[in-house]
């Protein structure tokens, strides 16, 4: 079984900003994937929906604990469904890659993102699998107006081009070793 974990928070306001750009990438796969809005649930500090892709259960979720504490909803998750780290591939935004690039990581540091922090600090281990979507870096403001802030109508179109492309990576996230899924998309993506 595998999990997908989209990062953000939870709420209208906070609709299109850089920090729900995670909860972007999912809802567009979801779509990708002709799976309807309804089938989302709520439970484990969550939404959440379980599905079968290439005949292998997958649950795409969406922790509703606001970002700092994302690690609590993914913790009962993976406790719950008894999923091995290996198996969990968790998508946010990154202050250090361009708006329009995205990196794959097989494991590491948080880089300062306090939800990849926390989910580290529940599960007891930095090895999961990554998606990081670049949000760019803006000196002038404060990080966290910055990241808390809306997406311009420019990035905004950027991004929606993006999502097009990391459907196809989840795609292949299914079918190929996470080696060669990094190999194929990082070299593409510098």
């Amino acid at each position: 079984m595998k999990l997908i974990v989209g990062l953000g928070n939870p709420g209208k306001e906070y609709d299109k900003t850089r920090h729900n750009v995670g909860f972007m990438v999912v809802d567009n796969y979801i779509e990708h994937i002709n799976i309807s809005d309804n089938e989302w649930k709520k439970k484990f500090n969550s939404l959440y929906l379980q599905t079968d892709i290439r005949g292998e259960k997958v649950i795409f979720m969406k922790p509703l604990t606001y970002m700092n504490l994302s690690g609590q909803a993914v913790k009962e998750v993976v406790d719950y469904f008894k999923i091995d780290i290996s198996d969990i591939l968790v998508v946010s935004d990154d202050l250090d890659l361009l708006v329009g690039n995205f990196k794959l990581r097989e494991a590491g540091s948080s880089g300062g993102h306090n939800g990849l922090k926390n989910i580290a600090l529940c599960l007891g281990t930095d090895k999961f699998k990554r998606l990081k979507v670049g949000i760019s870096k803006n000196s002038s403001i404060d990080i966290k107006d910055y990241v808390l802030g809306k997406i311009s109508r420019d990035d905004l179109d950027t991004l929606n081009g993006l999502f097009k492309e990391l459907n196809n990576v989840i795609d292949d996230y299914f079918v190929l070793p996470f080696s060669d899924l990094m190999s194929k998309y990082n070299r593409k993506n510098r």
